[in-house]
């Protein structure tokens, strides 16, 4: 295993960045903005992922207070993603909560291995169709399910029985006047996020997620409306470290899947995510294997506190940067503020409607499907556009790791038949020989065609197959066209002249190139 190259730490990058001049007090000014959209954003995932909503704060403390002390990425922010919601709400439900901290620790230990083994960069291999398509499958999964929180009910369990059952969650809605009311929050939320950046400047300076969760908050309180709030625990009551058994019981063929997927979709979320926020901003690069190292221990130490896995977040990296935004300093002090809130003010979450954050977690599922991008692509890439759609579908019709393993075989599929071009050319001689010549990649993938176009040739007359100017040809394709022209001789027809390079020792002309009556 080698080690990563050196390279300053973070903090020392800060502290000679803070001589220059403003830099201190930019970068407090952007911790304060970060702490804002993320204190909703932690609460709200936390509650979507059927956890308490300290867990989410404590993902985010440890994302900005560790992560943030770590080489990678110098100005992109960790914390709980609504990417990995979905997820954990099925391994909740199916392990139960004591399982998800030893889930969240193998999965850091995984990130830390592949991040030393030096794989970072290659998670940057994956194909964008598949990301695009698994956060569009998560976003439908998503606002689907946060549609039952807004209106007050149990969402079902599956992704099919939350389409099925929207109708009758229509018709419930309509005749409780508590659930309507609990959707008027939530709605009223999605509409305060949607139009908030409309708004003059000076108004905008309070993150919309803030603001939303807030005039919710207010209006359920100074109206005394009756609707489910957040539950409150505290912090200390809150960390559950997973015990002896629950590390045991890793060694399970379907939590090692589900750790599988927290791994692959955790690391390949932040490094695209590291890849998006460099475009934003002039300062120093991401180190992608670093940065995999860094989120590896983030998640061992959530894992460690019994909290929910974590992972960049564009969300608040963009509004780091936004805020101006210079050294790892503000993300740092962006968890601070995070401990503080919930060491100091652990009430207010109480007070907090749990269909505002329903709204503001709708409004982040809408946000993850590429809407505007699927209509240029399916024009552009219509087989792109097929892998983005098959993997969204999937994932809600499955589950998020099916999903995501459908859309990747389907990358590869594809990938392998496009560069399986091969074409032939017929050239008759004045002998009156057929040549036939094969240029390009032949494979398995292009077999059908290739037998097709042989198989029509006059039976009457020699044929020579040349294969000279073919750059790959697999063992299946050279086996296939050695037993077609093995046939073709044996049927006391003109015979088959195969001419190709030589492979494993064998002359220009191999077995294949017996005449008839060999």
């Amino acid at each position: 295993m080698s080690s990563l190259p050196s390279s300053p730490s973070p903090l020392r990058s800060s502290f000679s960045a803070l001589r220059e001049p403003g830099v201190p007090r930019r970068d407090f000014l952007a911790s304060l903005v970060v702490f804002l959209v993320a204190l909703p954003l932690c609460v709200g995932v936390a509650v979507a992922s059927g956890v308490p909503a300290e867990l989410g704060l404590i993902t985010g403390i440890v994302g900005g207070i560790v992560v943030g002390c770590l080489p990678g990425s110098a100005l992109q922010v960790s914390g709980p993603a609504a990417g990995l919601t979905v997820l954990v709400f099925e391994a909740v439900r199916e392990f139960g909560l004591g399982m998800l901290g030893a889930i969240v620790l193998l999965t850091g230990a995984l990130q830390i291995v592949l991040g030393l083994l030096r794989c970072g960069r290659w998670f940057r291999a994956i194909s964008v169709s598949v990301v695009q398509g698994m956060l569009a499958g998560i976003g439908l999964v998503l606002i689907l399910g946060q549609l039952y929180t807004m209106a007050g009910a149990k969402q079902p369990l599956s992704g099919v029985d939350k389409i099925a059952g929207l109708p009758g969650l229509l018709a419930d809605t309509l005749q409780s006047t508590t659930a309507l009311t609990a959707a008027a929050i939530g709605f009223g939320t999605i509409g305060v996020l949607v139009l908030w950046p409309k708004l003059p400047a000076a108004a905008r300076v309070v993150p919309a997620p803030l603001a939303a969760v807030a005039l919710a908050t207010v209006v359920t309180a100074g109206l005394r409306l009756d609707v489910a709030n957040v539950t409150v625990q505290g912090l200390v009551d809150s960390i559950q470290p997973p015990g002896l058994g629950d590390l045991a019981d890793l060694a399970g063929v379907a939590v090692l899947g589900t750790v599988l997927a927290f791994t692959l979709i955790a690391s390949a979320e932040s490094l695209f995510s590291a890849a998006a926020v460099d475009r934003m901003h002039d300062g120093p690069r991401t180190h992608y294997d670093k940065e995999l190292v860094a989120q590896g221990v983030g998640n061992t130490v959530c894992g460690a506190l019994g909290a929910l896995p974590m992972t960049a977040v564009i969300v608040r990296s963009s509004a780091n940067v936004q805020a101006g935004a210079r050294t790892p300093l503000s993300r740092i002090l962006h968890g601070v503020w995070l401990l503080l809130f919930a060491v100091l003010l652990p009430s207010a979450l109480g007070v907090i409607p749990l269909a505002a954050l329903a709204g503001v977690l709708v409004h982040a599922g809408c946000k993850l499907i590429p809407v505007k991008e699927i209509v240029p692509l399916a024009r552009a890439h219509r087989g792109e556009a097929v892998i983005l759609a098959v993997t969204a579908i999937a994932i809600v019709v499955a589950n998020m790791f099916e999903g995501v393993v459908l859309g990747l075989i389907l990358a590869v599929v594809k990938s392998a038949w496009e560069t399986s071009h091969v074409q032939l050319d017929i050239a008759e001689l004045t002998d009156g020989r057929l040549v036939v010549t094969l240029t390009g990649n032949a494979t398995f993938l292009r077999l059908p065609r290739i037998l097709e176009t042989l198989e029509a040739m006059p039976k009457d007359r020699p044929i020579e197959l040349d294969l000279t100017a073919v750059r790959h040809l697999d063992h299946a394709c050279r086996t296939t066209l050695e037993n077609w022209a093995l046939r073709h001789n044996d049927s006391g027809t003109e015979a088959v002249r195969m001419k190709t390079l030589p492979v494993s020792g064998e002359s220009a002309e191999g077995p294949a190139t017996a005449r008839a009556g060999r």
